[in-house]
């Protein structure tokens, strides 16, 4: 919610695609975390925003992270950024395996 409203709906509308199946034409794989996890990016008012996800679990889409870019090393997603990322997605496969686990009859 804290970014400039342009960037929050042009990623809000990229994630609703991601929902109904499709790949939206701003994502991108993001390096490093193999298949099923990607990222959007947003230039807009104050700088560039960006939304990593993963739809490695078939029945949910997990955002992981959204976060304005400030790195001063080019195009590079920060090493802090990258680290919570990593710790998002094993929360999120955590939760898809309980999620899973309670559709059981």
């Amino acid at each position: 919610m804290e970014f400039p409203a342009p960037a929050r709906n042009e990623m809000g509308h990229e994630l609703f695609l991601v929902q109904r199946g499709q790949m939206p034409p701003g994502a991108k794989p993001l390096k490093g975390f193999g298949s099923g996890v990607f990222e959007i990016a947003e230039d807009s008012v104050g700088g560039t925003y960006r939304a990593a996800y993963t739809i490695r679990f078939e029945r949910r889409v997990y955002v992981l992270h959204a976060f304005q870019k400030k790195s001063v090393k080019g195009i590079a997603t920060p090493l802090r950024d990258v680290r919570l990322i990593e710790k998002r997605l094993k929360a999120a496969a955590a939760d898809y395996a309980l999620f899973l686990k309670e559709q059981k009859p």
